[in-house]
């Protein structure tokens, strides 16, 4: 708790926590403010700091679904199927320049980036992420692109588009 002109009030990363148990879509809330709010870091502190609180067991799911930092749910996604494809060598949110990379493999300088309608909510982003595109292959990267259709409907396709540019980058390597 702290006071702001009087007023006692819990901090972002509690408020965050505190609403995605109520709200009905939890995770996507969480996602939102881990993507524009609060870092991660200080959300599970929060979480630490109230751990057995009314709810919080719904908390600890929705943290665990969160803790390989990836930004969205669709990066969750992609995550989990490069686990369990056993494709290695990446990391998620890489730093470039002021942006970061939602899924790189930097050794071979392959940019994988997810669009969405969840995160692409205003022309802002939108127009960010063609500047980070435009950035990366300026920079020598290959930038895949998928959508939330093509994780969740098309898994072996976005797979095969990955394994498809390993290959390539080892080849020319």
């Amino acid at each position: 708790m702290t006071r702001v002109h009087g007023l006692r009030l819990t901090s972002r990363a509690l408020t965050a926590l505190e609403t995605a148990i109520e709200v009905p879509d939890g995770s996507v809330f969480l996602d939102r403010a881990l993507q524009k709010y609060v870092p991660f870091r200080e959300v599970y502190l929060a979480y630490c700091r109230n751990m057995g609180a009314r709810g919080f067991a719904r908390v600890a799911a929705l943290l665990t679904a969160a803790a390989d930092r990836a930004d969205s749910a669709a990066e969750r996604i992609l995550i989990k199927l490069l686990r369990d494809a056993g494709i290695t060598g990446w990391t998620a949110g890489a730093p470039f320049e002021q942006w970061k990379i939602d899924i790189a493999f930097p050794d071979i300088r392959l940019a994988v980036e997810i669009d969405s309608w969840a995160w692409h909510t205003d022309v802002q982003r939108f127009r960010a992420d063609r500047h980070k595109g435009n950035a990366l292959v300026r920079a020598g990267w290959t930038v895949l692109r998928f959508t939330w259709h093509d994780l969740t409907n098309r898994p072996g396709y976005v797979l095969a588009q990955i394994r498809a540019a390993l290959l390539t980058a080892a080849a020319t390597a």
